[in-house]
């Protein structure tokens, strides 16, 4: 008996049935039959040659047929190919169905592919999300500053997920509009008794437009009175005043003492040229004596003059100290 003669067509066998079961995930296969999902074994065969993963595919269609949602694998397939999520498109699906949200496939498709979370926004469809603002801090006319937080109730708006802004534009907007408000209010006592109108104000604006969102609410959860701004600007420029004044003083005295300084050095210069001419005094004198044009008497009533002169300064700065 020849055993080799059956080793090697068991072996072949063995690797064909190896090789089919690694190829056709089987028990994948019984579970979508008796889900009521059709799909062949060539199918399954052919996603793995695609380097697809059966279960990714197959599962969410199970989950869609119970649902009463119309899939096709090669959907599915093709959406997987792309980079999509297919679970939560079905998903999204389904509860986009239960909750009477009128989304399609394509829709849904082209939302995740753009980087959303599509189950996210159908969740949010059904329940709102609140978005609460940082403090927001504004001035009302009178200069008393205010810190506002706010909350947004908003919606996700289906149609416009697709290019629409995030939260971080509704924040932007809300947080201007508050500004814009209370900036446009003649007292801050107005804003405090009277809350409201900055979430009447800014609802009215449309906040909302070329959003993801549909704002349903947005109201004031907090606020504070901050700072005097109005009189700390005030006090400010009063400093600055000052020390521009200051400066404008400091500048006009240096004037003064550069110019007392030249009436100084004037003085002195004109001194000097009075002892120079008083010095060729006596030069004269003696050159009128020497050429005969002044006599020896005309010499002393000259000097009896200059001594009268004197006498009379010392006289008058004696009656001065005395009335003094």
């Amino acid at each position: 008996m020849n055993i080799g003669g059956y080793l090697i067509p068991a072996v072949l066998i063995l690797l064909v049935v190896i090789v089919f079961f690694s190829l056709v995930p089987l028990g994948l296969w019984i579970s979508a039959l008796a889900a009521g999902v059709r799909v062949s074994i060539v199918t399954l065969i052919g996603m793995r040659l695609r380097r697809v993963p059966p279960a990714s595919i197959i599962l969410p269609l199970i989950k869609a047929t119970k649902a009463g949602l119309d899939l096709s694998v090669g959907a599915l397939e093709a959406h997987y190919l792309a980079g999509g999520n297919v679970d939560r498109v079905v998903i999204s699906l389904i509860a986009a169905e239960r909750a009477g949200i009128p989304l399609s496939f394509q829709k849904t498709c082209a939302i995740d592919l753009a980087g959303r979370n599509v189950l996210e926004a159908v969740q949010m469809s059904v329940l709102p999300k609140v978005i609460e603002t940082p403090t927001v801090a504004a001035v009302a006319k009178d200069g008393i500053e205010l810190k506002v937080k706010a909350r947004v109730t908003v919606r996700t708006n289906i149609d416009r997920l697709i290019g629409g802004a995030t939260e971080a534009t509704i924040i932007a907007r809300v947080g201007e509009g508050i500004v814009t408000t209370i900036g446009s209010s003649h007292s801050h006592k107005e804003v405090l008794e009277n809350p409201d109108t900055i979430s009447k104000t800014v609802l009215d604006k449309g906040l909302d437009a070329g959003t993801a969102f549909e704002i349903l609410s947005i109201d004031i959860a907090d606020i504070d009175v901050g700072e005097n701004i109005g009189a700390r600007l005030q006090t400010d420029q009063a400093e600055a005043d000052k020390r521009v004044a200051q400066a404008k003083a400091e500048e006009r005295r240096a004037l003064a003492i550069a110019r007392e300084q030249e009436m100084k050095a004037y003085t002195q210069e004109m001194r000097a040229k009075v002892v120079e001419a008083e010095a060729e005094i006596p030069r004269a004198l003696a050159y009128a004596l020497r050429e005969g044009k002044m006599g020896f008497l005309d010499y002393y009533s000259l000097q009896n003059l200059q001594a009268d002169t004197r006498m009379r300064e010392r006289l008058g700065k004696e009656e001065e100290k005395g009335a003094e």
